[in-house]
């Protein structure tokens, strides 16, 4: 399932995780706006590999863009499974929660999809570009500073909302 799809099928939470993710906000465009965000990916052994990224989210996609030949997008190439997690930001209290997102990346060789990003983002030049496939969104936050509430999404199911004390 793609990002608009989730989208749809949860606006609320997909609005607040786009905010999380730096992806817009008033007066600010999701395809100039970028943050550094820590990405998870399995290496050749197994073992996980974490590194920063900018993500986008452009035309009903979440976008992930990547150097050419880089150690994550070998990664994604051998495994396509990742996990992507919001930089709360320095000094951030995490108002709007701790984000995550779990799926499949699938690399677009289109040259005509590439040419769309390309036109919106400017990347240097030559690229990595993914496309999402979304398997799981979590959002962690505090509630009347007393309660741990986790929102899970994941595909074909409802939302589920746990509160812990």
């Amino acid at each position: 399932m793609n990002w608009a799809a989730f989208t749809t099928a949860e606006p609320d939470l997909a609005k607040t995780v786009e905010e999380r993710f730096g992806g817009g906000g008033a007066g600010v465009s999701p395809a100039k706006h970028s943050t550094h965000h820590v990405l998870a990916t399995l290496r050749k052994d197994g073992s996980p590999r974490t590194t920063g990224l900018e993500v986008r989210f452009l035309h009903g996609e979440l976008w992930l863009g990547m150097m050419p030949d880089s150690l994550k997008a070998r990664d994604l190439h051998r495994d396509p499974r990742f996990c992507l997690q919001a930089n709360p930001g320095e000094g951030q209290t995490l108002g709007g929660g701790d984000v995550r997102i779990a799926g499949r990346a699938i690399e677009v060789e289109d040259s005509d999809a590439k040419g769309a990003y390309v036109t919106e983002v400017e990347p240097p030049e030559p690229f990595h570009l993914f496309r999402t496939e979304l398997t799981e969104v979590v959002r962690t936050s505090v509630e009347d500073e007393k309660y741990l509430v986790l929102q899970v999404w994941k595909p074909g199911q409802p939302l589920r909302t746990i509160k812990r004390t």
